[in-house]
């Protein structure tokens, strides 16, 4: 798969579930994300991988070429102000599971077809 914006936030939004984030709900599928789809997104587009703190504990998303992507931001009910820390899988490892993490790469790869 190239690397398509809207086409991987669709596969996205129909690969989460509960088996990828503890916090998913239908209203709000994006909740509890961030570190599963950050380190997947990663895994197979590149780039780096970022944080920003927020009240609740730190959220990850990407930048791919230059430009950040946060795959994740509709769980928000108000835009963040991001600080674009760089990071590492390391500690975007410690926020999901590795069963998490192989729930979204399977439920990504088969809706993207």
């Amino acid at each position: 798969m190239r690397f398509d914006p809207d086409k991987i936030q669709s596969a996205l939004f129909k690969a989460w579930s509960l088996s990828t984030s503890s916090q998913w709900t239908a209203a709000n599928p994006a909740a509890g994300q961030c570190n599963v789809t950050a380190l997947l997104v990663h895994e197979l587009f590149g780039g780096d991988l970022l944080k920003t703190p927020l009240p609740a504990g730190d959220h990850f998303y990407n930048r791919i070429a230059g430009r950040r992507y946060d795959f994740t931001a509709s769980q928000f009910d108000q835009p963040i102000v991001y600080m674009d820390l760089p990071t590492s899988r390391v500690e975007a490892e410690l926020g999901a599971t590795s069963s998490q993490l192989a729930e979204l790469r399977a439920a990504f790869k088969s809706g993207r077809q």
